[in-house]
């Protein structure tokens, strides 16, 4: 697989036989003369953006797998889905779970690699909430990774926000220990790259490996 990060939270993956979009919202983005799966994990703008249905109208071969709150769809080919449903299209497995935020999370099977986009599940734990509310998203976010544990994920996109200040890392912290995924890049971090390295740096005992981005349209060559 060969990975290029966009921006935020969006990304290209490029296998085999597919080439697979996740949460374009604005940024360089060069599509593949290869069948074209698009995901939207939900309708926030910094994960959503419309522009990605005009691609449609140079490139038949393209799909577009969207969370149900997504609305005013023009006429595409499309799938809409909520959480915990499964979906088989040509070769690609779809499992989506839930979020702690909107929206849906997504396990994708495809030419032989399993893939996990996080979307905006995450433990969000604001400074300024009060006690019950972090133990509230606490549970929440445990809970839902207690669903997906179990699966076995080779690549995995999850969210690693500076806006959390020093509590950015729990969330990506958890997911490692308790799903082991093989490779883990951070995303939905804006322009603050340097968190990718500090996250690194706090996850440095995990097998697991953490990529670095330095900068937009980095390729990340995996497998």
């Amino acid at each position: 697989m060969k990975i290029e990060y966009i921006y935020h939270s969006g990304f290209t993956v490029d296998t085999k036989n597919h080439f697979l979009v996740f949460d374009y919202y604005k940024g360089k983005i060069e599509l593949k003369d290869k069948p074209t799966y698009v995901f939207c994990s939900h309708n926030h703008l910094d994960h959503f953006n419309p522009e990605i249905f005009n691609w449609s109208k140079d490139k038949d071969d393209i799909l577009f797998i969207l969370s149900s709150d997504i609305e005013n769809v023009p006429n595409v080919k499309a799938n809409f889905i909520d959480p915990y449903e499964e979906l088989k299209i040509n070769n690609l497995h779809i499992k989506t779970f839930g979020s702690t935020d909107r929206g849906v999370s997504y396990l994708i099977t495809v030419d032989g690699n399993s893939i996990f986009f996080a979307g905006d599940l995450n433990w969000w734990h604001w400074k300024n909430d009060t006690e019950e509310e972090k133990r509230q998203e606490e549970r929440a976010f445990k809970t839902e990774i207690s669903k997906i544990k179990g699966n076995k994920i080779d690549l995995a996109f999850f969210p690693v926000d500076p806006r959390l200040e020093e509590y950015y890392y729990l969330g990506g912290q958890y997911f490692i220990n308790e799903i082991q995924p093989k490779v883990f890049i951070p995303m939905h971090f804006g322009d603050k790259f340097e968190i990718t390295k500090e996250f690194i740096n706090k996850a440095k005992d995990s097998s697991t490996s953490i990529v670095e981005i330095n900068t937009t349209n980095q390729i990340i060559p995996l497998f």
